[in-house]
């Protein structure tokens, strides 16, 4: 590559890293007299790269919002981010429906990697461990998820086409006033103008959604991530459990989380009242025993009948002595 090229690549790196880079501090990151980074600009706005000039004390120059991607310039560290991210944003369901467009994007940067930057991602990749498999994650439609992100920030109003869980489609209105990746799966959370409730909607389950006229103001404190654990913990399941337990809210937390369970200071002093709904019962035993604090089950009796019979079992186990050879 002839040096005035690589010059003015390296130029266009220097000006995606954000901000405006003055006259002097570019002639010096470059090592050419100030005329020379002026036509190194010229280069860059001859290949449609959107160069502004900014004037004043503190000018300079600076990338502005251009109609089209231009060449991206990547240090070593931000290629090794990039491409980990990538790897990683697949692994928490982050990815939408069009997931090969971040496997096309990983290729790429890949391929145009040095070969020592390359081998030391190959390094990372080979010998990473993960403690958890990853879990085959619904993922929404991108085109999807920026409506209902844009519709978010700027408070418009939605027409959605979702499919509920039993299968049933139809076409609703939502004011959207929050976007949440929780456990690798993605929702919408919002108000339904036809009968004035909230709604939690699972993205993946659009198929469809467009802009409406209009605007709407969200709630006052709104708190999306908190809106969805409560409406998790508050579902209907198939068993309704009512616990006693005692200790702070930070150490029944550790065990029953907010998309769990609801917890509540309770009439006694140092007592939490907390409301679980479930599909099953048989995680709660174990759950309960981990808390390793005093506690009253409520309701249902199943539920007592199950700790029960797990105190039996580990009180024989701890009877019983060592096998002898």
């Amino acid at each position: 590559m002839a040096r005035p090229t690589a010059q003015v690549l390296a130029l266009l790196g220097l000006l995606q890293s954000g901000g405006v880079r003055t006259m002097a501090e570019l002639a010096e990151r470059l090592g050419v007299e100030p005329r020379t980074v002026r036509r190194y600009v010229s280069h860059l706005v001859d290949l449609d790269v959107p160069v502004e000039s900014v004037r004043g004390r503190y000018g300079g120059y600076r990338l502005a919002a251009g109609y089209r991607l231009p060449p991206l310039m990547f240090s070593d560290d931000e290629a090794l981010a990039v491409l980990l991210g990538l790897v990683a944003g697949r692994r928490a369901g982050l990815a939408t429906a069009t997931g090969t467009a971040g496997e096309t994007a990983a290729a790429k940067i890949r391929r145009v990697l040095p070969s020592r930057i390359a081998d030391r991602l190959d390094a990372v990749l080979q010998s990473l461990a993960f403690t958890t498999e990853p879990d085959d994650f619904p993922a929404p439609q991108a085109d999807v998820l920026l409506t209902v992100a844009e519709a978010v920030r700027q408070h418009r109003p939605i027409s959605l086409q979702y499919t509920s869980r039993n299968g049933r489609r139809s076409v609703r209105a939502l004011h959207p006033f929050g976007l949440v990746n929780h456990a690798g799966r993605w929702y919408v959370i919002g108000a339904d103008p036809d009968i004035g409730e909230d709604r939690t909607l699972r993205l993946d389950r659009i198929a469809d959604a467009r802009t409406l006229p209009g605007s709407f103001e969200p709630p006052a404190g709104n708190d999306p991530a908190g809106h969805l654990l409560t409406s998790m913990a508050q579902a209907p399941y198939r068993h309704a459990v009512s616990l006693r337990i005692q200790g702070t809210h930070e150490q029944i937390r550790r065990q029953l989380p907010a998309s769990i369970a609801e917890v509540r200071e309770g009439a006694d002093e140092g007592w939490h009242d907390v409301e679980i709904r479930a599909e099953s019962l048989d995680w709660l035993p174990t759950v309960l025993a981990a808390l390793d604090l005093p506690f009253v089950i409520e309701r249902p009796d199943e539920l007592r009948d199950r700790v029960v019979a797990l105190a039996e079992r580990l009180a024989a186990s701890g009877r019983r002595g060592s096998p002898r050879s």
